[in-house]
Parts: C-alpha cells; structure tokens; sequence
C-alpha cells in the first residue's frame, strides 16, 4: 500500500493547480529565506544597551544603521512578490464589502513596514522588517499546508460525502472568523490610540502585534486540515463500509470543532498580553504559527488513527483473495 501524504502532488491535478503549487512554495522559500537573513541582521539591535562604552555604542549604531537598509532591501521582494497573495486577496475582500482574513494581515504588514522604512530612512524610531518577514513566512507556511491539504482530495461517493460535511461546518466557520476578525481589527486600533495617548512610543509596536494576531490563520485551517485528514485517511484505507465512514465524518467533526474553539482560546489568551505591551510583532507572529502548527498536528492525529487500522484491512484482504 502506497503511503499516502499531502505533499504528494496528485496525478490528476490541472495545470493551473499545479502553477499555483509552483508558485506558492516559491513565494514560501523565498520567504522563509528574507526572514533568516533579516533576523540576523536585526540580531546588533537587540544586543543594543545605553549602558555600554560610548565608543562601542557608536560603532554598534553605525553597524544598526547599515544593517537596517539591507533588511529593507531584503524585505521588499516580501512585500511585493511573497504577499502579493495577500494585497489580491483584500482588495477583493474591500472590493465585495467584506472583511476577510487578508484584510487585517493586510494592515498588519502595512503598519509594521511603513514605519520600518520611515524610521530606515530618518535613523529613527523602531524598525520591525524582522516581524514583517516572520510574519509573512509563517502566514505562507501556513496556506501552503493548507492547499496542499485541499488539493489531496480524491474522488468517489465516500469522499462526497466528507466534502458535504466540509460545506456544512465551513460556514460557521467562516462566520466564527468573520466577527473574530472584526473585533480584532476595531480593538487593534482602539488599543493603538489608547497606547498613542499615553505611551506614544509604544502604541504603533502594540497595534502592529494585535493585527498580527488578528489574522486568524489556525481558524481558517481548522476545517480544510480535519477535512484533509479524512480524506487522507479514507484514501489509504478504502474499503470502508457506510457505517465505517459515517464514524470517520463524526471524527473529522470532533477535530475540526477542537481545532476552531482551541484557536480561539489561544487568541483569546494572548490578545490581553498583546494589548498590555507585552507581546512584541515577532512574538506574536510566532504565536500564530504555534496555533496553526497546534491545528495541523491536531489533524494529523486523525490521520494516524484512521491509518493504523490499514495494515490489518490490507492482511484480511489478501487472506480472503487467497
């Protein structure tokens, strides 16, 4: 029996798809790339302190300074070619009067590059391209699995009946994230003009982390992965009685409703810390890898349960065949 895995390209797969496969782990090495280097180079600014000699204080600004174009340079093939997924996906979202998902990491990214430049520029203020990249590399990282998951689905009457389920329980989804996104984004801003009031050198560092972890990437992967992990797991054990897939789709459900309220527990958790100034950007772009990557593994326990049942379906079928 073949090993089945997400990652295989399916063999049916249209041109198109495949294109856009091509181009999405393009945008997702190159991305993953800019944040390796622009964290190493944003690395002198943490080591910064005013206690140190003045001579070596001088000498580490001037290295900031230098260090801060290049993380620029390295950032704007990010923002034009990895997230140009994103810039389509909320000028449509705008354009139809909806905010999605890519409205919010849209205003997240604008509001940590924006000021990063300026300050590049003028040689002051606080520079966040090693959030920009983070967060944009753990956003594509994010839909890559998520569309190889989707273009895993096989066909047949079994796998109908989970997409069925997936049309059911990806509208309330969708709606749950809608209004989590709508909050999220009003008390982004809400939360920045408190901060601008009180501490204005905090408040752009404060929002930009409350649209980062407005982005919810783990809700929008709750579905599709619980989906994709039944879909996986029917395709490496098809014979499957009715009753058998009846208790797959049930699974899948369980997973996928502890996928979506977990995610929203965890945002819930951090979004306080967040909003006390606790939580820099690039903490809180890791945060939303962990709860996607929590999601992910979540799914993938589906998967194995279903699976470890194959080895003993595929020794019955031979026995019977001999």
């Amino acid at each position: 029996m073949r090993a089945f895995s997400i990652f295989s390209t399916p063999n049916g797969l249209s041109g198109d798809d495949r294109q856009k496969r091509r181009h999405m782990l393009a945008r997702l090495g190159l991305g993953w790339l800019a944040m390796m280097q622009v964290m190493m180079f944003a690395f002198p600014g943490y080591l910064r302190s005013e206690s140190m000699a003045p001579d070596n204080l001088q000498l580490l600004d001037q290295a900031i300074f230098m260090m801060n174009w290049i993380s620029l340079v390295l950032t704007v093939p990010v923002m034009l070619y990895c997230a140009w997924p994103v810039w389509g996906g909320a000028s449509r979202q705008l354009l139809r009067g909806r905010v999605g998902m890519d409205v919010p990491v849209a205003l997240g990214i604008v509001a940590a590059f924006i000021p990063s430049a300026h300050a590049t520029w003028t040689g002051h203020g606080e520079i966040y391209f090693d959030s920009v990249t983070m967060f944009v590399a753990f956003l594509l990282t994010a839909r890559y699995l998520e569309l190889c998951a989707r273009q895993s689905v096989d066909g047949g009457e079994a796998h109908r009946l989970i997409e069925q389920f997936s049309a059911a329980v990806s509208g309330r989804a969708n709606q749950l994230a809608f209004w989590f996104v709508a909050v999220q984004v009003a008390l982004a801003f809400i939360v920045g003009a408190a901060w601008y009031v009180y501490a204005p050198q905090h408040a752009i560092g404060v929002m930009v982390a409350l649209l980062v972890m407005s982005c919810p990437c783990a809700m929008a992967m709750s579905v599709p992965t619980a989906v994709a992990a039944a879909h996986a797991g029917l395709s490496a054990v098809p014979a499957r009685s009715e009753d058998e897939v009846l208790r797959l789709i049930q699974a899948a459900g369980r997973v996928a409703r502890q996928n979506l309220y977990g995610s929203v527990a965890w945002h819930l958790l951090m979004v306080p810390l967040a909003a006390a100034g606790w939580v820099a950007p690039w903490l809180a772009a890791i945060s939303m890898l962990l709860s996607s990557l929590a999601v992910a593994a979540n799914s993938w326990r589906l998967f194995r349960r279903q699976t470890r049942q194959a080895p003993t379906v595929a020794w019955q079928g031979a026995a019977m065949e001999g």
